[in-house]
């Protein structure tokens, strides 16, 4: 990670040094005073929060200077202060005079869905021939790229990035932070459309990643996307497109589900083929195993190279992980967040797995814009359409689920609806029986993580 110097920061950042010793050294970044710890250096972030009134609780848990744009009383006289005049700016500037330093390869990751899982799949590849820096969690925004930027040292010779947005222009201040060499896009979907509007404008939002990645670079494109291979057409330079139909450059081919151990596949990657056991329960998780896969092959890997990274693969926290609850009920977590085209992965990946009964519980859709409701009684048609036998629902958007549900002739006595993940957490115990399947999902600010907690607790009280 980079080392640097309190005049070596002020000169970098255009900052003034209120306080502090010149030669003091930083080595770790924060922005949560609350993750702080010895010797950090914490940015008084002014967003949603003011971080300048955290400052002293940063210096109590060990943080040893701040980056500040207002007038602040320091904690101490050995507090080192930074004065700027935007402290995201700073931290920003930083972040890419750092990465500018190093001779480090960028791989920029956007998309509508499996940002997420695709870093963390083209990290595990691309390390079987490089040292790689993945960014960390969600770290995806102008705070969190740039965060994960600062982590980076002379070994590091690929950063994998991702890179998230809400609107126009963010992800083209992303590539300004940080550069792609390879840009991936892993799908257009109904996502953000209440800042967006339109599918139309996700995809020229996704579409900045294109304009700010590096002459000579190489774009990772969904061949079966019809909206990202428009994207393509009009990008003049180097392209792979990876999926499912033949004219991908990296496919899929001669799948074969194997019940609650996932699929068998065989990967094709310009006309080289091996086969591999996937432990995944969705085949959207084999999609973006495919991206992954475009990435290597943009750095030159051949399957061999791969072969043993894709093997050592496992479902990730709260993305579809089965869960045994006591010996006879298994559930899928999958909490980490929702959306139309997620939901409707899941629902259909999961309904041909053998159970009993098959009950999905079900939270709102966050971010929808005007056609929210729209989408979650198309989604509750989906869940009687496909087979499913209980329909649980999470939150007030969620009502139209189970409208939908109904319309789609799902029986009323099937259908139960909450209006929080606390409510559902408490009630859904007594509905499971012996050989239930139970998928659980929603958006992150739904909270439905916390049904699973309550379901894991109730299975351990049963087994003692």
């Amino acid at each position: 990670m980079a080392v640097l110097r309190l005049d070596e920061l002020s000169g970098t950042i255009g900052g003034r040094i209120v306080q502090g010793d010149s030669s003091l050294e930083f080595r770790n970044f924060n922005i949560d005073s609350r993750l702080c710890k010895s010797g950090d250096l914490f940015f008084a972030i002014v967003d949603r929060r003011n971080g300048h009134d955290y400052i002293a609780d940063a210096a109590l848990r060990g943080a040893a200077g701040a980056v500040i744009s207002e007038d602040i009383i320091p904690p101490h006289k050995k507090f080192a202060l930074i004065r700027v005049k935007d402290t995201q700016d700073a931290l920003r500037t930083l972040a890419r005079r750092v990465l500018s330093q190093q001779r480090t390869k960028v791989v920029g990751i956007t998309g509508s869905i499996g940002k997420t899982t695709t870093k963390e799949f083209t990290a595990a590849l691309l390390s079987s021939k490089y040292n790689v820096l993945s960014s960390e969690g969600n770290f995806n925004n102008r705070l969190g790229l740039a965060l994960s930027l600062l982590k980076l040292d002379s070994r590091h010779e690929v950063a994998v990035l991702e890179m998230a947005m809400s609107g126009r222009g963010e992800i083209l201040q992303l590539t300004k932070v940080a550069p792609p060499d390879v840009a991936v896009i892993t799908n257009i979907n109904p996502v953000h459309l209440q800042f967006l509007g339109s599918l139309e404008e996700v995809a020229q939002a996704k579409r900045e990643i294109l304009e700010g990645t590096k002459k000579g670079g190489a774009a990772v494109l969904n061949g079966d996307d019809s909206r990202v291979r428009e994207i393509g057409r009009s990008w003049p330079g180097r392209k792979i497109y990876f999926g499912f139909s033949a004219g991908c450059d990296v496919r899929a081919q001669n799948i074969k589900r194997i019940g609650y151990e996932g699929m068998s596949f065989e990967l094709d990657v310009l006309g080289k083929t091996a086969g591999f056991h996937f432990p995944f329960l969705y085949e959207s998780f084999l999609s973006d195993l495919l991206a992954a896969a475009g990435v290597a092959l943009a750095f030159s890997l051949s399957i061999e190279d791969i072969s043993a990274p894709i093997e050592s693969l496992r479902p990730f926290p709260k993305r579809g992980v089965l869960v045994q609850l006591g010996r006879e009920i298994r559930l899928v977590d999958d909490t980490y967040n929702s959306n139309p085209r997620a939901l409707e992965s899941a629902l259909g990946s999961l309904v041909s797995l053998p159970a009993q009964r098959r009950i999905a519980v079900l939270g709102d859709m966050l971010e929808l814009g005007q056609e929210e409701r729209d989408f979650h009684e198309k989604a509750g048609r989906q869940v009687a359409a496909l087979g499913w036998d209980v329909l649980v629902t999470v939150g007030p958007l969620s009502r139209k689920m189970a409208e939908g549900a109904r319309q789609a002739g799902m029986k009323e006595v099937n259908i139960h609806s909450f209006d929080t993940s606390e409510e559902a957490a408490a009630r859904i115990w007594p509905l499971l029986k012996n050989g239930d399947l139970v998928l659980v999902k929603g958006s992150r600010g739904m909270r439905t993580e916390r049904v699973v907690e309550e379901l894991k607790k109730r299975a351990q009280e049963k087994e003692s």
